[in-house]
């Protein structure tokens, strides 16, 4: 699960290499990071759910 956790960080820094690459700035880059951000949260919450109620039937069987 600790995996999963690094797909925001490596997206982030891909993100912050194609805006450098591109000669963006990172302020005007941020709405990216937020979406970044917002997608891999909610990636990883859903994950965790799935996990949660699946171990939460292996128990109870």
């Amino acid at each position: 699960m600790a995996k999963f956790f690094l797909l925001p960080i490596i997206l982030c820094l891909l993100w912050t290499g194609f805006l450098h690459f591109n000669g963006v700035p990172l302020k005007q880059g941020k709405k990216g990071f937020v979406y970044i951000i917002a997608i891999s949260a909610s990636i990883i919450f859903s994950l965790a759910l799935l996990l949660w109620i699946t171990a939460e039937q292996n128990i109870s069987s």
